[in-house]
């Protein structure tokens, strides 16, 4: 059991720095039932969590299913300051109330992963709040600002003559002695933490702590487009509060390259299991398209239940296959003779003019199911179904 909950542990990891103190700690629960504690941290400096954090918390799971208690942290204090980890410049400080509301939503959202039986959730201002100066100017001592530049973001801004804020100088630190209030085992996080979580391992020396805690750090998922990390401001996400038909549909739009990646870092499904689909696909055995749908059907199903992933196929294949129009879409009113690409961007369906007046030239938008190609076009009075690719609809009441 040791050796396959290892695996498991292992599976999809970018780097693990002291694997032999991992190995212990979960032979130990399989010898004596000892549990002990696995370190992960979320700034709510957002309202949603999207699938590359989930990359995380299914690590946490696993964690969960071998013997630990995860120590869910939630930084509403190290929020404030914002995570400097491949900015090129400094963050804008959030208020106290926004990241509270941010705070409580991924305390909702968590728990379609993790076992909250299994998890303690706290919150970094506990300890950060009452530090006080004297406490902080400690902390500050126990490291220096020639290693801090070694940082390789710090290092490119510095160099850049780009303003590095003392504020962000501090973070790592703060991160750091999270680890040391919380004592953490093992903390995890993605491989560009790394700086962030070794701190945790330096100060836990530092402040004679008794243990110094293993490190695992999982890869970047990429979003949507393949090349970007998934990230809101981007627009490649899939975000696990969204409906079903999104999450859905936005998964079977990913490359069949990427679904790979996506099974290895986000599936249930063994790793055996997976590189017997793979065989089967390059043997034209089975088809890509019906892999990506299994994928699609399990994280809809995650997020929600079977029934709501049945109905989200079902949605699917009624409008990309029958080439129907779905029955749910929003209706606006605009004004007579409105631009074509106006109408776009009033319905919701364009971010820009600039990028309605692209697609239509790709031949992405189509009116009524029409295709059309001219971005001059005017909507006199009447209605119309406004399309943009395969997944964007509207319909627009003209005046």
């Amino acid at each position: 059991m040791v050796t396959k909950a290892l695996e498991e542990i292992r599976r999809g990891t970018a780097e693990i720095i002291d694997m032999e103190r991992i190995e212990a700690l979960v032979r130990k629960y399989y010898e004596d039932g000892t549990t002990y504690t696995v370190k992960a941290g979320f700034d709510p400096t957002g309202a949603d969590l999207h699938l590359g954090h989930t990359v995380l918390l299914q690590k946490l799971r696993v964690f969960q299913n071998h013997g630990a208690r995860v120590q869910l942290l939630i930084g509403d204090f190290t929020a404030t300051i914002g995570d400097p980890t491949g900015k090129s410049e400094t963050r804008k400080v959030l208020d106290k109330e926004t990241i509270m509301v941010n705070a409580k939503t991924y305390q909702d959202q968590v728990f379609n992963v993790l076992d909250p039986s299994k998890t303690d959730v706290v919150f970094n201002s506990e300890w950060l709040d009452v530090l006080g100066a004297g406490g902080l100017v400690g902390l500050a001592t126990l490291f220096n600002v020639a290693r801090m530049l070694e940082r390789d973001d710090f290092e490119k801004r510095y160099k850049g003559g780009q303003s590095i804020s003392i504020a962000e100088f501090l973070y790592p630190l703060l991160q750091g002695y999270d680890s040391v209030e919380l004592k953490s085992d093992i903390e995890i996080g993605g491989t560009d933490q790394k700086f962030n979580l070794l701190m945790g391992r330096h100060l836990q020396r530092a402040y004679h702590v008794g243990k110094e805690q293993a490190v695992l750090m999982m890869p970047i998922l990429e979003g949507l487009d393949g090349v970007h990390k998934m990230s809101k401001s981007l627009g490649n996400y899939i975000g696990i509060a969204e409906d079903p038909k999104d999450i859905y549909a936005k998964t079977l739009s990913v490359s069949d390259e990427l679904m790979w990646r996506y099974y290895e870092l986000l599936s249930a499904k063994s790793l055996q299991e997976i590189m017997q689909m793979k065989e089967n696909v390059e043997k034209g055995i089975l088809h890509p398209k019906a892999v990506k749908e299994g994928l699609a059907l399990e994280l809809t199903e995650r997020f929600y239940n079977t029934d709501a992933a049945q109905e989200a196929k079902e949605a699917f294949d009624n409008v990309f296959k029958a080439n129907l129009i779905p029955e749910d879409i929003q209706e606006v009113a605009v004004e007579n003779n409105i631009w074509i690409c106006k109408a776009l961007v009033d319905a919701g369906i364009e971010p820009s003019t600039s990028q309605a007046r692209r697609d239509i030239k790709q031949g992405a938008v189509r009116i009524n199911q029409e295709k059309i190609s001219d971005d001059q076009l005017a909507l006199s009075s009447g209605e119309y179904v406004l399309q943009v690719g395969k997944r964007k609809f509207a319909k627009v009441k003209v005046d």
